[in-house]
């Protein structure tokens, strides 16, 4: 089946988008690697919550610890503390809310205060009452290839065959999450671009979307702002590349490779170009029909 052909698969518990959906980022800490604690304060986070709901995002992930590379841990109660007003704050606004957590006490609270998607870097292996808790809920669930903490994940960046073996081990994860009680239905797949990767591994998952899709799951693609794209943009080696803030453009770019290729939705933290982009992309695939 060609790529604009391929259906995009819907999330049973979340509306049905006849395009690639767009998802809207909230960093709640003081360390991330994109925006810098620009919304450490609940209420800066939720007006940027609500901009990027005008801005065309079709859902917004709050997240209140950094998964950049290196990145320590913060307490649970520092996580619900920063989180949860958050998603009180937009989901009283009327803007669709996901939570960005490794922790089921923190997916637990947020899901009470509204939250409809859980989206966890680890697929429910850092905390083993993450699935019980997500299966007992009945929210969608994101599943991301993960090879350990933050903190030494780039250590883990070595493959055969990083295509092959992300597919491998995605699908352990993904079985894993459904022998635990969640729904297939209500399962999303993420490859982890960035995470336990360098950027020569990034760029070939990108290239390889196609192959993603053949796990039967809709595909979040999570590409904002990563390293592999700043050193595309750097241009050869040793170059200094581009400041997270200046890589949206390559971004979008990525949006629309990834809208081609079937992806469920994207992950962005400017929400704008990206939901152009997805538009341009399903406006060329109704055309191909």
């Amino acid at each position: 089946m060609s790529a604009n052909r391929r259906p995009r698969r819907s999330v049973s518990g979340l509306p049905r988008w006849d395009r690639c959906a767009v998802m809207g980022v909230i960093n709640v800490t003081p360390d991330s690697f994109s925006d810098g604690g620009r919304f450490f304060d609940p209420a800066a986070a939720v007006k940027r919550g609500l901009e990027l709901a005008a801005e065309g995002a079709d859902l917004v992930d709050v997240g209140g610890e950094s998964t950049r590379p290196g990145a320590q841990r913060v307490d649970e109660e520092e996580e619900l503390r920063r989180v949860l007003p958050v998603v009180r704050g937009l989901v009283g606004e009327g803007v669709l809310v996901s939570v960005d957590t490794m922790r089921a006490r923190v997916a637990e609270r947020a899901v009470a205060a509204g939250a409809r998607l859980v989206n966890d870097v680890s697929g429910g292996r850092a905390d083993p009452r993450m699935v019980p808790v997500v299966a007992e809920a009945g929210v969608p669930f994101v599943v991301m290839h993960w090879r350990g903490q933050s903190a030494d994940m780039n250590d883990r960046a070595v493959y055969g065959d990083v295509v092959r073996e992300v597919c491998d081990e995605l699908r352990a994860a993904l079985d894993g999450a459904v022998a635990g009680g969640i729904d297939a239905d209500r399962i999303v797949a993420d490859p982890g671009l960035g995470f336990a990767k360098n950027a020569e591994h990034d760029l070939a998952l990108v290239a390889a979307l196609g192959e993603l899709a053949e796990l039967g799951r809709p595909l979040l693609v999570a590409a904002s702002r990563k390293r592999f794209l700043g050193r595309v943009l750097a241009g050869g080696p040793g170059a200094t590349p581009p400041p997270a803030r200046e890589r949206d453009a390559a971004t979008a770019a990525v949006t629309a490779l990834a809208a081609r290729d079937g992806a469920w939705a994207v992950r962005v933290h400017e929400v704008r170009a990206s939901a152009d982009a997805v538009r341009v992309a399903h406006a060329v695939e109704r055309a191909a029909r």
